[in-house]
């Protein structure tokens, strides 16, 4: 199974869905200007990415069934 493309595609997105939730909290802990300016991308590109994670999860067990 880990040689499976999409098996290591969805590794990979859920990878990139860790590090943004992180960037993000540290980025509300910190505070300050970025933090304001920021704040409402750093989640809308978290949710996307959690979106493409879960679809590419769906895809996964519905081909590997």
């Amino acid at each position: 199974m880990r040689d499976d493309p999409l098996f290591i595609a969805i590794a990979l997105a859920g990878l990139v869905v860790v590090a943004i939730l992180a960037v993000g909290i540290g980025t509300f802990a910190k505070g300050g200007e970025f933090n304001r300016r920021n704040a409402n991308k750093i989640m809308r590109l978290r949710i996307i990415a959690q979106f493409a994670a879960v679809v590419l999860i769906l895809l996964f067990v519905l081909i590997r069934r």
